[in-house]
């Protein structure tokens, strides 16, 4: 008899990544292994928020049996919310009104009364904060990191980044070979707000003309006069891969540009302008927009936007991501074993290490200009803006 067992609880953090179920079926595995049971929160805590929505109850018990056929390269069995914050749930008061509030204690005693020793979550950068603050308040908790952009501090790869990888390079491939029929410059955004890690490893493998990433200087200039230097009658296209968070150098700082006619804009307030109109709406496709624009107005040749963002975060994990999550999975049972509290699970290669929390969150893994990566680039002939 295991005098020892335990009822863990795992959950699923806002925003959907391939193969989501491979970590919970590493965990639900590690720890029948050890003889505790564990069980799904439904749609990330809504499952104990509003245990009413679901008529088979809010916790999913993870079964041997349900296991056992659990497709590991499937979305999440459990569902994910598209707000995942305690902290601020959106309410219908007394008068009507939507308001935010403070629920974090009214979860934690739905875990209490649901006696769940422990809980594993599967989230974000953002998510990670919030577990930090539950974890504050009492959670004993584990975290494991996803992030497609591979943005989350402390760990090397997060769980996701490979599947996009992959996706994105094989889109890049097809690019090419359109841009190459169509005689025409291809700009391309892959996802990156804070990181350019996406953008750097793809357009690499791709042997894209130029990549920007945000956090590194780009004079647009240079980008179009490197260019001008690669189009010939023999080669009469380019790629040019951008994150959406990658912003260009002004020279001179005071050029501006005749601003981008879009039809959504005059849907908005006479007043709205620059960043606060059309892309308050629609911020994907930005950065894409911009540079295609501005390139083909230094370089006169015909450039299209293209935007992969909608289709990365879909499709079937690569066998990295596979394995990553199993292990990530069974990670964060050997933590709580351990006595773990408060960590994530950090995937520092060859180990499997838990980092505390506070190391790992408030912080953006950004890409070093200095790496032997960066340099390699630039043997390939990429563009990366300006020299460093």
């Amino acid at each position: 008899m295991n005098i020892d067992k335990r009822r863990i609880a795992i959950n699923v953090g806002a925003g959907f990544v391939p193969g989501m179920n491979a970590v919970i079926k590493g965990a639900a595995l590690a720890a029948g292994q050890l003889g505790w049971e564990m069980v799904g929160i439904r749609d990330g805590f809504e499952g104990l928020l509003h245990p009413e929505r679901y008529p088979e109850g809010g916790l999913l018990p993870l079964s041997p049996q349900l296991i056992e056929n659990l497709d590991p390269a499937a979305g999440s069995v459990l569902g994910q919310s598209g707000r995942v914050d305690p902290f601020h749930v959106r309410k219908v008061n007394e008068d009507k009104m939507v308001e935010e509030v403070d629920m974090s204690d009214h979860l934690l005693k739905a875990l209490k009364e649901a006696k769940i020793d422990a809980l594993i979550s599967v989230v974000g950068g953002r998510g990670l904060s919030i577990l930090y603050k539950l974890h504050r308040k009492g959670l004993n908790t584990v975290c494991v990191p996803r992030s497609i952009e591979n943005d989350i501090a402390a760990t090397q790869v997060s769980f996701g980044f490979n599947s996009a990888l992959s996706f994105t390079i094989e889109m890049l491939d097809k690019v090419r070979q359109a841009a190459q029929s169509a005689r025409k410059i291809a700009v391309v955004e892959v996802l990156g707000n804070q990181s350019g890690w996406l953008a750097r490893q793809a357009g690499i493998a791709a042997c894209a003309d130029a990549v920007r990433i945000p956090g590194s200087p780009c004079d647009r200039e240079m980008v179009a006069a490197r260019l001008k230097e690669k189009l010939t009658p023999r080669r009469p296209y380019g790629l040019v891969v951008v994150a959406e968070g990658a912003k260009f150098v002004e020279n001179p700082p005071a050029q501006a540009d005749k601003p981008f006619a879009n039809p959504l804009k005059a849907s908005l307030s006479p007043l709205a302008t620059g960043d606060d109109s059309y892309h308050v709406i629609q911020q994907s496709g930005q950065a894409a927009a911009t540079v295609a624009s501005k390139l083909q107005l230094l370089i006169a040749e015909e450039t299209f936007p293209l935007v992969l963002e909608p289709w990365t975060r879909g499709g079937v994990p690569t066998a990295v991501d596979r394995q990553l999550a199993l292990g990530y999975g069974a990670g964060a049972v050997r933590a709580l074993k351990a006595g773990e509290n408060g960590v994530m699970v950090a995937f520092v290669p060859p180990d499997i290490k838990f980092v505390p929390l506070a190391e790992a969150i408030n912080k953006v893994r950004t890409v070093p200009m200095d790496s032997e990566f960066i340099q390699i680039a630039r043997s390939l002939g990429l563009c990366l803006g300006r020299e460093l």
